[in-house]
């Protein structure tokens, strides 16, 4: 299963590369996540993240100064748009999203995706930008309200950590950056080799500097050391026999994930890998995916409370 990308399940057949590309793309581009991929799993994801931090949110947002005639919400690394739909419909009041992606092909499919109208009726409005969001900075995020994002921190070094709070804090908005792996999966009923596959991908996470688990400890140091307030709480994916399609591809992905790392592991992982899905195919699997969703509560530029 070669070019795993971290998280993500293949799509399509065993094996097959779990991401897009573009006609136009340099055959050096760094993959993209498939569009197939990111609506398979929007459900799960609606339905694991934590609405218990959208009440501070939305007490930040209604303090902000100089935001009566709406709020402006970058979402960083927006894929399909999947974030500003589950959002929008929970925030009042108008609303500008920008959507940020390196990859054009998503972007269009975010833009096309938005939703039109707040919880309230009021209007919600979207362009797209396209680059990296590892290099954002806090003048490309002048006159924000909110930044957010999905899945997103564990693909990212300490480095590009450090520098979205710091873009964060500098333009004095807060961050609601959701579904950041844990690094802990359960699976019932249970297998000897669990543990060690679930290591292996851990260890795949953190491949060339990334931070996969470690990135939720990592973000929260970096937004305090900048003078935010941080609140955590749980987001899991929990896959029954009603996400079988979702749960086979995450299998897919997270035993192939761990193969790349642990090549040694191949013959146990395939036997392993065709037992789990025998399982799932009978509604016999059930399995939780530990994330955790971070609020940054920045200071507000010009020293608003």
């Amino acid at each position: 299963m070669d070019g795993v990308i971290p998280g993500a399940g293949p799509s399509g057949n065993p094996g097959a590369r779990p991401t897009v590309k573009l006609r136009e793309a340099n055959p050096d581009d760094p993959p993209r996540y498939a569009p197939e991929w990111l609506e398979l799993r929007e459900p799960a994801d609606a339905a694991a993240r934590a609405h218990d931090l959208l009440d501070p949110l939305r007490i930040r947002l209604a303090n902000l100064p100089g935001k009566s005639g709406g709020v402006v919400i970058h979402d960083l690394g927006c894929g399909t748009g999947s974030m500003g739909r589950w959002l929008a419909p929970c925030l009042d009041g108008a609303q500008h999203w920008i959507l940020h992606d390196r990859d054009p092909y998503l972007l269009h499919f975010a833009a096309v995706a938005s939703p039109r109208s707040a919880a309230d009726g009021s209007r919600v409005t979207v362009e797209t930008r396209r680059g990296d969001v590892a290099r954002l900075t806090a003048d490309a995020l002048h006159g924000a309200s909110l930044v957010t994002a999905s899945a997103l921190l564990d693909v990212l070094t300490r480095e590009e950590v450090d520098a979205l709070a710091a873009a964060c804090a500098g333009a004095g908005c807060p961050a609601l950056l959701t579904l950041s792996v844990a690094g802990r999966v359960e699976l019932t009923p249970s297998h000897p080799l669990d543990s060690e596959i679930a290591q292996a991908f851990n260890d795949h996470q953190r491949r060339d500097g990334l931070l996969g688990p470690d990135a939720v400890t990592a973000a929260t140091e970096a937004f305090s050391e900048h003078g935010a307030t941080v609140r955590l709480h749980p987001s899991p994916w929990r896959l029954g026999p009603e996400q079988a399609a979702l749960t086979e591809q995450w299998l897919r992905g997270w035993v192939g994930a761990a193969v790349e790392q642990r090549p040694d592991l191949r013959a146990r992982a395939d036997a392993y890998l065709a037992e789990r899905l025998a399982a799932c195919a009978e509604g016999q699997l059930r399995v939780t995916v530990h994330h955790t969703d971070l609020l940054a509560l920045s200071r507000p530029a010009g020293g608003a409370s």
